[in-house]
């Protein structure tokens, strides 16, 4: 799920839109103030009743914001990188770069949010209260206890053991410490989520025919559950299938990184990419990894330009290039591939770089095994070829173009 509108960051995480989270505050502000508070506090003005469910709708949306956060956070703390938090029509979704590498770390990464729900509902239960007794306007009063339930069926819902639900990586990690099969306990998690969604669709139905239209949006969830759960089913079948792989065994090494100041003309005159794969790492003047750069990355660069564009600025900085060590398996560090580098995973040793995991050694083995995987890289799905030099490139051995 990717932002339509990007807000900022919050703790260094990305916040952002999708447009369909203007459903959210539709639906809640029209609800609200167009028809439950009338309702339940007639005699008020209907600038009072629409500001109300304006309101509502708004921190609505910040509540859903602050449990994405709490696991945006909880995740880095325990070495998830986080890509960033997008809110939309059915709630939120932080988007983690890998998977957790305990159960501890799985169940405190799932667990967190619903406990950041529940600390939200106690704080508006706490308002309500604060608010009652001070003699507030009665239409803020039932707009603070209305955030109040929200937040309390939303941490109830979430601990539904069934993924992509909190409960669903609760349930994972307890089967993972269980049975010591991350894999396998990701499967049994995704089924749960698959029955799930498959039984909110069948009420929405139900209710679609018996109340009308407040059944669509429990359709929508259950389309949603179902599809997310079928997505992690067929990664944990991966996963499954590659479980006796680890990275050592589709790494190439060692690996000869350059020096990120060096211009992409000197570069590609010293035979830059007459190596096996096309990706290079770049060191900086410490000579700590600075980034990664690729052969589509450097064809971007116009030729007039190769003299005096030094490497650095068109590689994939240090922090969004993806890390593993030899002895992860294989079907971890999948989730942690980007376009940005290109689908490429640097193998590090105790902070040393002692390899490279390029997407035609992934193709490669995952072919092997009759799998086909999709990796996020320069030239698409699954490359197993080499990039061809854009024109005008020459490498040392080959005649230089008159």
């Amino acid at each position: 799920m990717k932002e339509t509108i990007r807000l900022g960051r919050i703790a260094g995480v990305r916040i952002g839109l999708h447009w369909s989270v203007v459903g959210i505050v539709v639906l809640v502000a029209a609800g609200l103030g167009g028809y439950q508070l009338p309702v339940v506090l007639p005699g008020h003005s209907t600038v009072g009743y629409a500001l109300g469910g304006v309101a509502a709708a708004v921190l609505l949306v910040g509540s859903l914001l602050g449990h994405e956060m709490a696991h945006a956070v909880m995740a880095r703390r325990n070495g998830v990188a986080v890509e960033g938090i997008t809110l939309w029509l059915l709630g939120g979704v932080a988007r983690l770069r890998g998977e957790a590498r305990s159960p501890g770390a799985e169940l405190r990464i799932a667990v967190v949010g619903p406990l950041a729900s529940v600390a939200l509902a106690v704080l508006f239960g706490a308002a309500v209260w604060v608010s009652a007794w001070s003699g507030v306007n009665d239409v803020v009063v039932v707009v603070l206890g209305y955030l109040a339930l929200l937040n309390l069926v939303l941490a109830v819902f979430n601990l539904a053991p069934a993924a992509p639900l909190d409960g669903g990586r609760i349930l994972r990690a307890v089967l993972w410490a269980w049975r010591g099969d991350r894999f396998k306990a990701a499967v049994w998690s995704a089924r749960a989520g698959r029955g799930l969604g498959f039984l909110l669709a069948a009420a929405g139905f139900v209710q679609l025919l018996t109340r009308g239209a407040e059944g669509l949006w429990w359709v929508l969830l259950g389309w949603f559950v179902a599809s997310a759960a079928s997505a992690e089913q067929q990664q944990a079948r991966i996963g499954v299938a590659l479980a006796e792989v680890h990275v050592r065994d589709a790494m190439s090494g060692p690996v000869e990184a350059v020096d990120g100041r060096l211009t992409v003309e000197r570069f590609l005159r010293a035979g830059g990419f007459e190596r096996r794969h096309d990706a290079v790492p770049l060191l900086d003047a410490a000579g700590r990894l600075d980034g990664l750069t690729t052969v589509n990355r450097l064809g971007q660069v116009p030729e007039q330009a190769r003299a005096v564009t030094p490497l650095e600025k068109v590689a994939c900085p240090a922090e969004q290039v993806p890390v593993a060590e030899p002895d992860e398996p294989l079907a971890v560090v999948l989730p942690r591939l980007t376009k940005e580098a290109g689908g490429y995973a640097l193998v590090l040793r105790a902070g040393e770089l002692v390899g490279v995991v390029a997407p035609s050694d992934i193709g490669r083995i995952a072919g092997a095994r009759g799998l086909r995987i999709d990796i996020p890289g320069d030239s698409g799905p699954g490359r197993a070829a080499r990039a061809s030099p854009p024109q005008g490139w020459w490498y040392p051995g080959q005649q230089h173009p008159r």
